[in-house]
């Protein structure tokens, strides 16, 4: 007889971390500011995305999508030619919706295209932390929740997305694989997401003149029920239609 697998629910970062997990876990990919809020809200419009790790392969891919849709960012700064920056405000504000979006970033999209392969590949922001620990906790055994990083750091947004999925998935019976996986938990258990304005990732936004991207990553809290898996280059929606609505508001 098969020995059952024990749900098991582990915390990691950086692009390269990919490659532990992708043998036996499903792996969730948590850029908050600002790739995977950005993805997510693009999906969630309706709109089509396609993640790519270079500029290279955004300009070759936007080739096969009528008027694609460049947007992203590398090393903060967006790239000659694109359109538009790694913003999930922006995204929100777009009525092009029907342009496929085709996004490249520093770190997200990056750790994103490292997972190939692994049992599933979704991505998670502070949108949508219910829905997808929901569904993780219904599909999968062994999940890895891995944070993207930015310049060597796994920033605080991170470690609080990962956690908090994290900590929906103990409550559910899952445990934690390793000693920094249920430290990362009990650290950022209760805490107020306004933490967030204290770390780095904010106070680049802030000296950069994008705070209206901070503000909608602070704005948008566990408000959509859609869980964008990454299936054959594109995120898809795995929970059925986009433009969800939870508590009476709107996926915008």
């Amino acid at each position: 007889m098969k020995k059952a697998v024990k749900q098991k629910v582990v915390i990691d970062c950086f692009p390269e971390s990919a490659e532990r997990y992708k043998k036996d876990h499903a792996i969730v990919v948590i850029d908050v500011i600002r790739a995977t809020t950005t993805a997510t809200t693009a999906v969630a419009l309706g709109r089509r995305v396609f993640p790519v790790m270079t500029t290279d392969e955004a300009f070759v891919l936007s080739s096969s999508h009528k008027n694609a849709l460049l947007a992203g960012e590398l090393g903060g700064n967006m790239p000659d030619g694109f359109e538009m920056n790694n913003s999930p405000a922006q995204a929100a504000l777009r009525k092009d919706i029907h342009r496929p979006m085709i996004l490249v970033s520093s770190s997200g999209t990056q750790l994103l295209m490292n997972a190939v392969g692994s049992e599933a590949v979704y991505i998670a922001c502070f949108r949508n932390i219910s829905a997808m620990a929901d569904h993780l906790a219904k599909n999968h055994q062994q999940v890895a929740i891995l944070g993207a990083g930015t310049r060597g750091q796994f920033r605080r947004e991170d470690q609080m997305g990962c956690a908090w999925v994290a900590e929906r998935l103990v409550q559910a019976g899952y445990e934690a694989e390793t000693r920094e996986t249920a430290e990362c938990i009990g650290r950022w258990r209760g805490v107020s997401h306004q933490e967030v304005r204290g770390g780095r990732s904010a106070a680049y936004l802030m000296k950069s003149g994008q705070e209206h991207d901070l503000e909608f990553v602070l704005s948008h809290i566990d408000d959509v029920a859609i869980v964008p898996e990454l299936v054959q280059g594109e995120l898809l929606s795995a929970t059925g239609t986009a433009a969800g609505y939870i508590h009476g508001r709107s996926a915008a």
